[in-house]
């Protein structure tokens, strides 16, 4: 059974609303969902289909992207991370290159430390 990570989706909302300087009221009148629907995924809660479809179309977030990696989904997250870094059209070549290698040491930083705890 797939689950859907609420809370990485709010994150994410929260991300684009910030981006754009709105309110989460204007985030929901932009979306044309209540606002309880924002309130309601900030408590962790599972969005209904219909404010999902709606709020994935208005931040241009993509739903599979809070789904658990299925067991063929052998992408490493580096990868992934890399890719959307590199896409974005608001950094220059070596803003995104800057950028890549912050995460990525970050990340194996704290992957290391994760490993050694286990």
């Amino acid at each position: 059974m797939a689950n859907f990570d609420s809370e990485a989706f709010f994150s994410a909302l929260n991300v684009v609303r910030a981006e754009r300087s709105l309110t989460w009221k204007e985030v929901a009148a932009q979306a044309d969902v209540n606002a309880s629907t924002l309130t309601r995924i900030g408590q962790g809660k599972k969005p209904d289909v219909n404010g999902l479809a709606a709020l994935l179309t208005w931040s241009g977030l993509k739903a599979e992207m809070f789904m658990p990696a299925s067991a063929n989904d052998d992408v490493e997250p580096l990868a992934q991370i890399s890719s959307i870094i590199r896409r974005d059209k608001k950094l220059s070549k070596n803003q995104a290159r800057l950028l890549e290698e912050i995460v990525t040491n970050t990340y194996r930083s704290l992957r290391a430390r994760s490993d050694g705890n286990k």
